[in-house]
C-alpha cells in the first residue's frame, strides 16, 4: 500500500514538471537572443541611410542641392536627410548637426565644410567608426574624405577675373566681396580671382577684399562702404550668391548702374534678374542640382565597398545677357 503511494506521488511529480517544461518552452520565444533578434531591424530590405549636411539653408543655391540630392536618393532606394545652419556663419552648429548625423552611425555623410579645418576631429571619428565622408561643394584641409564633388572654384574665379578685365579695358581698381575666408569654396574663389588679376593684367589693382559671410545685408553694406572709399572703383566680384547680391543691391542704391561692373558667382534669382536690367554683367554658375546628385551617388558607392573617384568635378558655366537664355545655362541655373 505505501508503495503504491509512492508510486501516485511520482507520477504526479512528473505531470507536474512535464507542465512545467511546456510553459517554460512557450516562454523561449521569449528569450534574450530570440528578444534581440526580433527587435534588431532587418538586415534584408532595410534602406541606407546617409545624412548630408550642407553649409546653410538662406540661399537658393541650397535649395537646388537638395534637390539633385533627394533625385539621386530616389533613383538608388536610399534614406537621406538634409540640413544646414541657418547662416554660412555659424560654423559651431554646422559641427554639431555633424556629431548628430555620427551618433546615427549613418551608412555615409555627405558633407559641405563651413571651416575646412574645425570639422577634421568630427571626421577622424567617422572614419575611425568605418563611415565614409564625401565633401561636396567645399572640401576640408584633410584626405578622410574618401571624395570631393565641387565646382573647380579657382579655375571659375579666374574665368569670372577674365570677364572682368574685358569689361573693364584691362585696367583700373576692383574689388572683392567674398563670403568667408575659412571654407575651401572662399578660399578658392577669393585666390582664383585675385591671382588670376595679379598674373595677367598689370593694369588692374585690387584695392580691397572684404567678408560679409555670405549676408546680402552685411555684403551690401560693405560695398558701399568700398565704393565710398575708392571713388575711381571699377568692378566689384562677389563670390556667391549671397555676396553678388549684396554688391547688385549697393550698385542700385548708390545709383552707380553702369559705373561699377558687377561680376559674380551662382545663379540665382536676384542675380538673373541683375544681368537681365543691366545691374549685373554676369557670373559663373554651378550646377547644384549637378552636385546634389553625384554627392547621394558617391556615398551609396562609398558605403557599398566600390571605388569612388576622390575628385568629382561638377563643372560650371559662365552666363551674362547674351547667353542666359541658352538651353545650357538653363539647365544649370536655379531661380
Amino acid at each position: 500500500m505505501k508503495k503504491a503511494w509512492l508510486l501516485a506521488v511520482l507520477a504526479l511529480v512528473l505531470v507536474i514538471s512535464a507542465c512545467g517544461s511546456k510553459d517554460n518552452n512557450k516562454g523561449s520565444n521569449a528569450s534574450p537572443s530570440a528578444k534581440a533578434s526580433s527587435e534588431a531591424p532587418a538586415a534584408d530590405g532595410q534602406k541606407m541611410y546617409i545624412p548630408i549636411i550642407s553649409k546653410g539653408f538662406q540661399h537658393q543655391f541650397w535649395q537646388a542641392v537638395k534637390i539633385g540630392a533627394e533625385k539621386a536618393a530616389a533613383e538608388l532606394n536610399v534614406e537621406i536627410t538634409f540640413e544646414g545652419p541657418e547662416t554660412e556663419s555659424q560654423i559651431d552648429k554646422q559641427l554639431e548637426m555633424l556629431q548628430v548625423a555620427l551618433d546615427k552611425k549613418p551608412s555615409a555623410i555627405g558633407f559641405a565644410a563651413l571651416d575646412s579645418q574645425a570639422s577634421i576631429p568630427y571626421l577622424k571619428k567617422a572614419q575611425d567608426a568605418g563611415i565614409p565622408i564625401i565633401a561636396f561643394d567645399s572640401g576640408v584641409e584633410s584626405n578622410i574624405p574618401v571624395a570631393s564633388v565641387a565646382t573647380n572654384n579657382a579655375v571659375a574665379a579666374g574665368i569670372a577675373a577674365d570677364k572682368m578685365a574685358e569689361l573693364i579695358g584691362s585696367e583700373g581698381e576692383v574689388a572683392v566681396i567674398a563670403h568667408d575666408q575659412t571654407s575651401r569654396t572662399g578660399i578658392d574663389r577669393r585666390d582664383g580671382f585675385v591671382n588670376r588679376m595679379k598674373e595677367k593684367y598689370p593694369n588692374i589693382k585690387i584695392v580691397d577684399i572684404q567678408y560679409g559671410g555670405g549676408d546680402h545685408l552685411k555684403s551690401t553694406d560693405l560695398a558701399k562702404a568700398i565704393m565710398q572709399a575708392y571713388p575711381n572703383l571699377k568692378g566689384i566680384f562677389g563670390t556667391n550668391e549671397g555676396s553678388a547680391i549684396g554688391v547688385i543691391n549697393a550698385v542700385a542704391e548708390t545709383k552707380k548702374e553702369g559705373k561699377i561692373i558687377v561680376v559674380g558667382f551662382d545663379s540665382g534669382k536676384a542675380q538673373i534678374d541683375g544681368i537681365k536690367n543691366g545691374l549685373m554683367a554676369g557670373a559663373v554658375s554651378q550646377n547644384p542640382i549637378g552636385i546634389g546628385y553625384e554627392t547621394v551617388k558617391a556615398a551609396v558607392a562609398a558605403a557599398k565597398g566600390e571605388k569612388v573617384d576622390p575628385v568629382i568635378d561638377s563643372g560650371f558655366v559662365w552666363y551674362d545677357k547674351s547667353n542666359i537664355d541658352s538651353e545650357e545655362v538653363k539647365a544649370v541655373i536655379y531661380e
